[in-house]
């Protein structure tokens, strides 16, 4: 059995844009390992001596360069949250990771002193990343600057998230991401299953979805005002992919998104808005909730009227947001918005 088998979201985009850059490598990696390569069971690094001996070298060719995987890596930097959310659905050790903002539902990292503080998500300690001497550099589009200095260290792979304009094929880079983790790390029978359970609730959630009139609105809450992020957006494939409806606005929204008035979202009056709240993120602070919003325009909205303001995780929102357990959490929080106000 081919074990880069997979299933395809159903999105508008029918080929993702990395599908070049993966078929390489599935290509070189079916090539290199055969069909009847079975899992090992793993120590407390993840790996076995036995996996270690099987291990062929992979390469991967990404947006930035090329990772060649000689060994199976046991000390890996994961500079951004998207690829520690992945780690830890594979249950592979993380040497070391940026401790500044991390999601609750990953808390155990953030208290495990045998994980390094590798410093902040935007901007890693270089000199700690340096001294805990990893065999693989986990960086994701916040990091590229620092692609060419980190390659030199270790194989540094690259993980081309669109923070600035995802689309319908966000789903199908998370996948190709997680199937790579897998064959990196001798994982790839539990990352087939954890991508088919994710694929099963995006085809559920867009059967839920297809053909509902309400219009939606995503808005960040920061520090009294608010943000809006359309279908180009780093949320864009929440309105591509799952296929809720946005609201008709000439505003196209990028990485933070652009400024609205409460006039604004009184105005165009969506029937759904999901809050994430920005300032209960970077401030540690109780998120908005339905007591706490003082929005005089904001609740003669329908949404509002009809109990559909839904207040999301904005921890995997904002931190997280291509991880697969993070987007198994924005999936529920969508689908709030379709519940009739129960």
């Amino acid at each position: 059995m081919n074990i880069f088998a997979k299933n395809r979201f159903i999105s508008k985009k029918s080929i993702s844009k990395h599908g070049l850059t993966m078929a390489f490598f599935f290509i070189s990696t079916v090539l290199l390992y055969g069909c009847n390569q079975q899992e090992n069971e793993t120590s407390d690094t993840g790996i076995t001596q036995s996996s270690q001996d099987d291990f062929k070298p992979i390469t991967i060719e990404h947006r930035l360069g090329s990772a060649v995987i000689a060994h199976r890596p046991q000390r890996v930097a994961a500079l951004g949250m998207n690829d520690v959310d992945l780690l830890d659905v594979l249950g592979v050790s993380i040497a070391g990771m940026p401790k500044d903002f991390v999601p609750e539902y990953l808390s155990e990292y953030a208290n495990d002193p045998e994980i390094m503080d590798l410093g902040a998500i935007v901007q890693p300690n270089m000199e700690r990343v340096y001294s805990l001497k990893p065999d693989l550099v986990l960086i994701s589009p916040l990091h590229a600057s620092h692609y060419e200095q980190l390659s030199e260290l270790a194989p540094t792979l690259y993980f081309d998230v669109n923070y600035k304009d995802s689309g319908s094929d966000h789903f199908d880079i998370v996948r190709d991401h997680l199937l790579t983790l897998g064959a990196i790390f001798g994982k790839e029978t539990l990352a087939n299953s954890k991508a088919a359970e994710l694929d099963a609730k995006v085809a559920n959630a867009q059967t839920i979805i297809q053909n509902r009139p309400e219009k939606a609105m995503i808005v960040i809450h920061n520090n009294g005002a608010y943000r809006f992020l359309g279908e180009k957006s780093r949320y864009g494939f929440v309105f591509e992919a799952l296929g809720v409806q946005s609201i008709h606005s000439p505003i196209e929204a990028g990485l933070h998104g652009q400024p609205i008035s409460s006039e604004f979202i009184y105005e165009n009056n969506p029937d759904i808005i999901y809050v994430l709240d920005r300032t209960a993120v970077m401030e540690r602070q109780s998120g908005l909730n339905r007591e706490n919003m003082e929005n005089p325009l904001l609740r003669q909205t329908n949404a509002w009227k009809n109990n559909r303001v839904i207040f999301v995780d904005s921890e995997a929102w904002y931190i997280v947001g291509a991880g697969v357990s993070a987007l198994e959490i924005i999936i529920d929080d969508v689908l709030k918005g379709y519940r009739n106000g129960e």
